[in-house]
């Protein structure tokens, strides 16, 4: 198979086992998952999460149009987004899209001049600003009152008082997301405990909501992920069946991402050089931030594996060709590793592919998927260093 590296390999039996615990894990027939397209956006992927019966987390207009064209239907899409534009709630509204997640009162005034215009109602949900700490990345904290996201708890009866005064608008629910790559249950359960505030609150002036999203956030194994290809499901479902108080018929959503498509995907890239450095060897592959911008973003960790030999291993500093220092995967050990090598870097089907970019010009990795071809198939095709740097 002709595909030149760097590319993303999806193991797609991976996903669906993935699918399968995460829906075996779901006891109360009122639990619906959406799936945040945000995490990985490829055709494929999402294909085989419709299939599964998931909705669609949305935070955009053409996210919105990707779910449409994938067959999700339109009451199984939500959108959420701090900043959305006219054009996109024009396209929300006209779709009939389960919920509209509302993050300002201005917001709400804006979406009832577009419902009126088209006749319709809007159905809402607000977002609303727990200050719970997710004990995660700081650039991935959205639950803080620091944090941009949301109403503020203090404002929620003024977003009631003003959603009152609309009649295009129909407040259905109420919506949380407390960050990502979470792996400490406790602000989930926190989570719930701020859920059951809101709706005191708003059961108190006579509205009882049909939905509770809950967001999602639930995070991967990156440090040893062969170890736990798969998130523990169960626990984290249990948290919000032990901890969230419901009305009867009232409806729980999660919006998981990185949870469902994270170990999937790996970005598989070649050794072009190796250079000596002053503490370990520099492992200059053929990937760059422009492939998976995460390590440089966040800092992020992935774990990177020769996958080309065994041995004793030795340190390395693995980095990207782009002309910036943050251009870099991490210092690791490998096998004794050579120029041709393959290198692999995994958990990375969850804000990889889809937050590449062509800086420098570069061409985009593509994507190979596990039923066109094993990994281990593709590699052994590759017999000489000589092919292994035409292809």
């Amino acid at each position: 198979m002709s595909v030149r590296t760097p590319f993303y390999y999806y193991d797609l039996t991976l996903l669906e086992n993935t699918l399968e615990e995460m829906q075996a894990a779901i006891n109360n027939p009122n639990f619906k998952v959406h799936y945040a397209i945000k995490a990985n956006a490829e055709d494929r992927i999402l294909h085989t999460i419709k299939k599964h019966g998931l909705g669609a987390d949305c935070v955009s207009g053409n996210e919105i149009k990707k779910a449409l064209e994938i067959g999700f239907e339109p009451q199984d899409i939500v959108l959420a987004g701090i900043g959305k534009s006219d054009e996109e709630l024009e396209l929300a509204i006209s779709q009939g899209i389960h919920s509209i997640n509302c993050e300002s009162i201005e917001e709400l005034e804006v979406i009832n001049e577009i419902a009126e215009r088209h006749e319709a109602i809007a159905s809402i949900a607000f977002r609303i600003n727990p200050n719970v700490d997710a004990q995660t990345h700081h650039k991935i904290t959205t639950g803080l009152n620091e944090n941009k996201f949301g109403i503020p708890i203090t404002e929620l009866d003024a977003a009631v008082d003003e959603i009152l005064k609309h009649k295009n608008l129909a407040l259905k629910g109420i919506h949380f997301h407390i960050g990502s790559q979470i792996l400490n249950l406790n602000p989930f359960a926190n989570l719930c405990q701020q859920a059951n505030n809101v709706t005191t609150s708003l059961k108190a002036r006579g509205i009882v909501l049909e939905h509770i999203n809950v967001g999602g956030g639930l995070g991967i194994n990156y440090t040893n992920p062969d170890s736990q290809l798969i998130p523990n499901f169960v626990e984290y479902f249990r948290v919000f069946e032990k901890f969230l108080n419901l009305e009867e018929g009232q409806t729980v959503h999660f919006e998981l991402g990185r949870s469902i498509v994270g170990q999937c995907g790996s970005l598989v890239s070649k050794v072009l050089y190796v250079k000596k450095g002053a503490s370990s060897n520099f492992a200059i592959i053929d990937a760059g931030m422009t492939d998976l911008i995460r390590p440089a973003l966040y800092n992020a960790f992935h774990k990177v594996e020769n996958i080309s030999k065994d041995g004793e291993l030795e340190p390395y500093h693995v980095v990207g060709p782009i002309c910036e220092s943050s251009d870099t995967f991490g210092k690791t050990e490998l096998p004794k590793t050579s120029r041709g090598d393959f290198l692999i870097i995994k958990s990375a089907g969850a804000y990889g592919q889809v937050l590449s970019s062509n800086y420098n010009l570069r061409d985009r990795a593509a994507a190979i998927y596990s039923d066109d071809i094993s990994l281990e198939n593709y590699i052994s095709s590759r017999e000489t260093v000589s092919e292994l740097l035409a292809v």
